[in-house]
């Protein structure tokens, strides 16, 4: 059975129009890796919690913020790597200044026994429509199509 994921695309308006907040992993595969490896707050669910449920606790997890407000669904999709994954969008402009993520542990460097703690998430950002589309993973780009849609007048 497929992993899957869920997460939240929060985004703001400034005077420029839109802005999305995307976070970069934590640890040291993507220390030096920029465009493609940012992401939407998000993580994986088992079949028993609800994906909106599973997404708020997910941003908590990885920002250390609580987000209680509406939020509406963008759908799924399917990462290359076969994860499918359930977006919802909240609008909020949140401070990023101190966005605090939980740690993970694994042995680095490789095969050397020893043990270290690395945030999940090493840092935020808001971005452009077009910068975050540079920026996310690439099998997350439809969520930015799909939440720009969503917020055009129609």
């Amino acid at each position: 059975m497929p992993k899957r994921s869920a997460g939240i695309l929060l985004y703001k308006y400034d005077g420029e129009g839109i802005l999305v907040l995307l976070v970069h992993p934590g640890g040291p595969f993507w220390s030096n890796r920029d465009a493609g490896a940012w992401s939407i707050p998000k993580g994986e669910y088992d079949s028993d919690e609800e994906p909106e449920a599973a997404a708020r606790r997910e941003f908590l997890e990885e920002t250390g913020v609580a987000m209680n407000g509406t939020l509406v669904n963008l759908g799924e999709l399917r990462q290359k790597g076969g994860k499918f994954v359930t977006a919802f969008a909240g609008e909020s402009d949140l401070d990023i200044t101190d966005i605090r993520s939980n740690m993970f542990e694994m042995e680095w460097p490789p095969h050397s026994g020893q043990t270290q703690a690395f945030p999940e998430v090493d840092r935020a950002g808001w971005f452009s429509l077009p910068e975050a589309r540079e920026k996310i993973n690439a099998s997350q780009r439809a969520f930015l199509d799909r939440l720009e849609a969503s917020l055009s007048p129609k």
